[in-house]
């Protein structure tokens, strides 16, 4: 079983977990609200750290310019998140207007750009892709349940807030793995390092800047220990197989 397989299998994980998330937070709303900000605590943990530790490192080995393409991934999400926000997030709760095809368009951009960081980690090695999986494929989970909590939000009903969440959050990430992986899995190690510094700043922007803010809103009593717990499940793999 090759690179390509398993980061298609990755991508595909991540789909099942925003499906999950947009399931719970329909059906069990209490404890889905309850417990979406233990996932962004623990995912943070595990991005940052598998960041910083091992794919920056392994970037930077790869390529003499990584810096630059670190600063550019973190801005490339930046840029994606303020968009989202400006357009979406910012009216979160609203009922007035209709938010809901832009908040496909934000949240499916941001997931297609997830399914290619798969592309570009795998690429590097099954390691290095499992260890960005591990975070990435959690912070899905939040993910499934806010857009559809947006959509739900701009007057669109429950059934169709539904299956656009899971069109808009969940499959665009496989099609995003599915359409890069076979311009992204040929590359030359300098390019190749590129691409994984690209991600590296793309992956800590959502664990440091995107989650964590937003895990910090809500005081939950055990946010810290979850972020400790995915930071030290992080150190343990990577220390385990490096």
């Amino acid at each position: 079983m090759t690179e390509p397989f398993w980061a298609v299998v990755a991508s595909f994980l991540a789909c099942l977990v925003t499906t999950i998330g947009i399931y719970t937070i329909r059906k069990y709303e209490e404890w889905g609200k309850k417990s979406v900000t233990y996932f962004m605590c623990f995912a943070s943990g595990v991005l940052i750290s598998v960041s910083f530790i091992h794919i920056v490192p392994e970037s930077f080995s790869m390529n003499v310019n990584a810096p630059i393409f670190l600063l550019a991934g973190y801005i490339f999400l930046h840029i994606i998140n303020r968009f989202t926000s400006g357009y979406v997030c910012d009216k979160l709760g609203s009922t007035k207007g209709s938010i809901g095809p832009t908040a496909a368009l934000g949240i499916s951009l941001h997931s297609f750009v997830d399914g290619i960081v798969y592309s570009v980690t795998f690429s590097a090695s099954v390691l290095t892709g499992t260890l960005a999986a591990l975070g990435m494929v959690l912070h899905e989970f939040p993910e499934g349940v806010v857009t559809f909590l947006l959509l739900l939000s701009s007057g669109i009903d429950e059934k169709k807030s539904t299956m656009y969440a899971f069109l808009a959050a969940a499959i665009s990430t496989p099609l995003g793995t599915l359409l890069s992986y076979p311009l992204i899995g040929n590359l030359e190690e300098p390019i190749l390092g590129a691409l994984l510094a690209f991600s590296a700043g793309a992956l800590i922007y959502v664990g440091a800047t995107h989650l964590l803010p937003q895990a910090e809103k809500e005081s939950k009593k055990y946010s810290i220990l979850t972020l400790a717990i995915g930071i030290l499940v992080a150190i343990l793999i990577t220390v385990s197989k490096g």
